[in-house]
């Protein structure tokens, strides 16, 4: 009893040390193309949520067993450069070992797992290639550069000419049915605003890196080919998802920003993230920004071979409402606590690595916020798997999270004890045309 307070009064006063930006729409002017986009989202939103959530998590656990199955140790011993896949996860699997990857890239669309395994970008449109790493018209963007492509219509397959670093002037809004695939070039997004996805649907962000992500004061700025709206101030989120469906994260390298690496709000669903790499920030992810807004009910979200690295503080994720099924992540580092929530959510952890700090009042995974036990105790919070390390603890809640087995398949995931091998090669990956990713 006397560690939980301690543990509760350590995480008030660092939290009260850090000034946490308030999460908005950043949309000043609420105008009828806004208001028909945010209809037809929440339109797809209903239609893209899944009623029996543990389907989908069956599904992926197939998968993860498999993978491991079929990896053998030469494989795994050996270097991409060589031409020998390196791939460690069912998600890399469908791609990674494919040496002529670079002239065969829509086939990553047919490569998503979990939730935002609808999500398949620009397939079926052109690829379009960045040659600009410029930001310099918010309104009337220059061809050549990211924030012409983003806003084009239709399908949009979006690579890059060579490496680049682009500092965005403000928020990079990202309209439907596109893919940013960031293989075979360095690209990084630094310095300047992140990128929004809001009320869209069918987006696809890969093997970038985003660093150093700060708030703009925003103005008009373009966000479809059609569309020109006035933002107020950005928050300064690397990733912000506002009321979109069917999006998938994957690969990316996340690390210093003002507000979240990646913000999930306002009855977004049918989300994946995999595959990434993050370091060196205080709110991780958000999932769901209001304790009120019940919206967020429909909020499914899969959070799987992640790495959550040097320097983070908290919110991996801190969860809102919905179903939030978190895979085979490996957790190395935290300050407070790992997954934290509010409002009731269902989270059905399975499979993760958990390596607590040596803070005696940090080894709780788990942290509930604005609700005493006799409420939290029916929030559905499940560990399944996991591997807890240097004392870490999990604090279970609530009834079963039922989760039934179809006959003939394997389908429980790989214990923690496989977590670091399944996010190997999290994070930004260095591709080269012609071998193996």
């Amino acid at each position: 009893m006397v560690g939980s307070v301690t543990k509760v009064a350590f995480i008030v006063l660092v939290t009260l040390a850090i000034n946490i930006p308030c999460l908005e729409a950043g949309i000043g002017d609420f105008d009828n193309f806004l208001k028909a986009q945010s209809e037809e989202a929440h339109k797809i939103a209903l239609e893209s949520y899944v009623p029996t959530p543990e389907l989908v998590t069956n599904e992926l656990n197939y998968h993860v067993h498999l993978s491991l199955k079929n990896i053998s140790r030469r494989q795994l011993g050996q270097k991409s450069n060589a031409g020998v896949c390196e791939s460690t996860n069912p998600i890399d699997n469908c791609w990674r070992c494919n040496k002529d990857w670079a002239n065969d890239r829509y086939q990553l669309a047919k490569c998503g797992k979990g939730f935002g395994r609808r999500a398949i970008g620009g397939l079926g449109g052109p690829i379009y290639v960045v040659t600009d790493n410029s930001d310099e018209n918010m309104t009337d963007p220059k061809e050549g550069t990211l924030r012409y492509a983003v806003t084009q219509q239709g399908p949009l397959w979006i690579t890059f000419a060579h490496s680049m670093i682009i500092t965005l002037q403000q928020e990079l809004l990202i309209s439907s049915d596109k893919t940013i695939d960031g293989r075979g070039a360095n690209v990084q997004i630094r310095d300047g605003a992140g990128l929004t996805i809001q009320y869209v649907n069918n987006v696809i962000i890969h093997g970038i890196r985003i660093k150093n992500i700060v708030p703009k004061e925003g103005g008009m700025i373009r966000d479809a080919y059609n569309h020109v709206g006035f933002r107020t101030r950005s928050d300064g989120d690397a990733i912000s998802v506002f009321g979109a469906s069917n999006i998938w994260i994957d690969h990316i390298s996340l690390s210093y920003s003002a507000d979240g690496l990646i913000d999930v709000i306002q009855g977004s669903t049918a989300i994946t993230i995999s595959n990434c790499h993050m370091t060196r920030h205080n709110d991780v992810m958000l999932f769901g920004a209001s304790d009120t807004y019940n919206g967020d009910k429909i909020m499914q979200i899969t959070l799987v071979f992640n790495h959550f690295g040097q320097g983070l503080i908290q919110r991996m994720p801190r969860c809102r409402w919905g179903f939030f099924h978190v895979l085979n992540n490996d957790y190395t580092h935290w300050m407070m606590y790992a997954i934290g929530g509010s409002a009731g959510p269902t989270i059905l952890s399975q499979g993760n690595r958990f390596i607590a700090p040596n803070n005696d009042v940090a080894k709780e995974i788990t942290h509930r916020i604005n609700a005493g036990e006799e409420v939290w105790k029916n929030w559905q919070w499940q560990s399944d798997m996991d591997l807890l390390m240097n004392n870490a603890t999990f604090q279970t809640s609530g009834a079963p999270i039922q989760i039934t087995h179809k006959k003939g398949l394997i389908m429980k995931p790989r214990d923690g004890a496989h977590a670091s091998r399944l996010t190997r090669h999290s994070g930004a990956l260095n591709c080269f045309v012609g071998q193996p990713c």
